[in-house]
């Protein structure tokens, strides 16, 4: 990569952190995402669910309705974070076959 793209992937990377995480919400808070969610799927969250609060059950129920078009980076970080079961997401794109 050159630097000019590195930085500009660091600066993207950052945005989408502030942007999905800078709400004042604690480690302790038992509906905050992980840094790991946060960063998988920021760009899903502006392409599919952007008029909904970052953390907000809208957002949730947004990226659910979504859930095919997510990436698989996001899904990954979804399942590993419990999120969404490895079952549900093989049920959904076994149905959507």
């Amino acid at each position: 990569m050159t630097p000019i793209a590195t930085t500009l992937s660091i600066r993207a990377a950052l945005a989408a952190f502030a942007a999905l995480g800078g709400f004042g919400v604690t480690a302790n808070d038992a509906s905050a995402l992980s840094l790991r969610v946060k960063l998988a799927c920021a760009s899903d969250y502006y392409a599919h669910c952007s008029e909904h609060a970052p953390e907000s059950a809208g957002v949730r129920q947004c990226m659910r309705t979504n859930g095919l078009k997510l990436s698989k980076g996001c899904v990954n970080a979804l399942v590993g974070a419990g999120e969404v079961s490895k079952d549900e997401v093989a049920r959904r794109s076994a149905s959507a076959r």
